[in-house]
């Protein structure tokens, strides 16, 4: 995966950690440090970013391989498929989603009139301050929004408790070598 390429055209991006929306000029070499939820995280020689879904098309030569897809296994909407929405969101410098991450706290399902359901998640960051917290939340919306019947999405950012590296999951400590 560890690949150098060139951006073919401008690309709009997100600094790592501050949360910066920037564009990357056309041409810049980038070196591609993740590929996980479908966003592509790149280190340039001005720092680490964040590129999109959206947007990996500016990476020339780079083409996502199916594991790498931000779409959730296809199962009828419940609870068990926001979890699944959840699991294909990571944050772009740690390579563990943000449920085995253990940055989920609370999730709720309410039926709409209208037949549809309507998600509020809360969740947290691994440090107060984190630029990238209302990234990491907006992906998060979006992948949930995305559900089917899913008619309103929310994803809020709680800090009580405050996080700690025990909130890690056995699978998430596995995948970080902490086990």
């Amino acid at each position: 995966m560890a690949q150098t390429h060139s951006l073919i055209q401008d690309c709009p991006a997100t600094a790592i950690p501050a949360g910066d929306a920037v564009t990357i000029a056309r041409g810049t070499e980038v070196f591609i440090v993740q590929t996980l939820g479908g966003n592509v995280t790149v280190r340039t020689d001005r720092g680490l970013f964040r590129i999109s879904l959206e947007n990996v098309g500016a990476i020339g030569g780079y083409a996502p391989r199916s594991e790498e897809s931000s779409a959730a296994p296809a199962i009828e909407f419940g609870e068990q498929a926001v979890w699944n929405a959840l699991k294909t969101c990571f944050d772009p410098e740690i390579p563990v989603n943000i449920v085995d991450l253990g940055l989920i706290y609370d999730l709720a399902i309410e039926r709409l009139s209208t037949g549809g359901h309507a998600v509020e998640v809360k969740m947290t960051l691994t440090a107060p301050g984190c630029g990238m917290g209302p990234v990491i939340a907006e992906d998060a919306r979006q992948k949930i929004a995305g559900l089917p019947t899913v008619e309103l999405a929310k994803v809020h950012i709680v800090w009580d408790p405050q996080w700690a590296p025990q909130m890690i999951s056995e699978a998430g400590r596995k995948a970080l070598g902490l086990e």
